[in-house]
This record gives structure tokens, sequence and C-alpha cells, in this order.
């Protein structure tokens, strides 16, 4: 049974272009490899932060839409916290 999530992250606004492109790539590799799926991607830009995250006063927004199964959060909170290059992520449930 799938569920639907939307995942926020907050990317190093030092990154590059093709950095941001790889990393992308790699959120929808691990979303994958969870036995979801990527329905949607929507990137933001940069923005400025609310307030600094480790040492940074800005950076890169990306919202994903998935179906994952229910188990497989755990899987993607510890790999989405293990890259250096995602400062902070949110992963909430959504309504259908």
């Amino acid at each position: 049974m799938l569920r639907n999530y939307e995942l926020a992250y907050i990317a190093d606004p030092e990154l590059d272009e093709e950095a941001l492109a790889s990393l992308e790539e790699r959120v929808k590799s691990w979303i994958e490899a969870a036995e979801g799926k990527t329905l949607n991607v929507d990137r933001w830009g940069k923005r400025k932060l609310a307030y600094q995250i480790q040492k940074r006063s800005e950076g890169y927004y990306f919202i994903f839409e998935t179906e994952m199964p229910p188990t497989a959060g755990k899987t993607l909170e510890r790999e989405l916290g293990l890259s250096e290059q995602i400062l902070r992520y949110l992963l909430t449930r959504r309504e259908p």
C-alpha cells in the first residue's frame, strides 16, 4: 500500500547547477530504492532563510511529491540526514 508524501529540502547555496541536478537525481534514486516513485518535483530556486542553518543564510528549495510505502520514510530520512549537501529536510504525509 503506497501513501502520498511531500518531501521538502534545502540544498547548500554554494552548489552549482550540475551539482544541484546530481543531488536531485540522487534523491529520486533514494525514493526508488525505498520502493517509491516521484510524482512531481518543484524547484523553488535560491531563497533567503529565516535564520542561519550551518552558517548559511540562503539555500536552494526543492519540493518532491512522492508515493512510498509507510516503512520507506525511515530509510529515506536516514539518507537525507547523511547528505552534507542538504541543510534541512522535512518529510510529511499528504492526504490524497
